[in-house]
C-alpha cells in the first residue's frame, strides 16, 4: 500500500468515525466522549480524535456540562449544534 493509498483511506475512515459520532449524538442526545464511544462501538481515542474535528466544522458543540466516564472521571459533554438538530 503505497502512501497516497493509505492517507486516502485514512480519509475514509475519520469521515466514517465522524458520520457515526453524529448520528449517535442525534439517536442518544448529549454524551461524553466514553459514552459515544459505548453507543458506537468506537474506541474512546477514536472519538476523541473526531470530536474537536466536528466541533471546528461547526458540526457539533459542547454544552457547558460535565459527565462521568466510564473510568468514574469527569468529562466534557457533546451535543449536535442546534442548527444541525433543526436540520437533522
Amino acid at each position: 500500500m503505497t502512501s497516497w493509498v493509505a492517507a486516502g483511506s485514512a480519509k475514509d475512515l475519520a469521515k466514517a468515525h465522524a458520520t457515526k459520532i453524529i448520528q449517535c449524538l442525534k439517536d442518544h442526545g448529549s454524551l461524553g466522549k466514553d459514552g459515544i464511544a459505548y453507543h458506537t462501538g468506537l474506541e474512546s481515542m477514536q472519538v476523541a480524535r473526531r470530536l474537536h474535528e466536528l466541533e471546528r466544522e461547526g458540526e457539533i458543540c459542547l454544552t457547558g456540562n460535565v459527565v462521568k466516564s466510564k473510568s468514574n472521571r469527569l468529562e466534557r459533554e457533546w451535543k449536535i449544534t442546534p442548527i444541525q438538530r433543526e436540520l437533522l
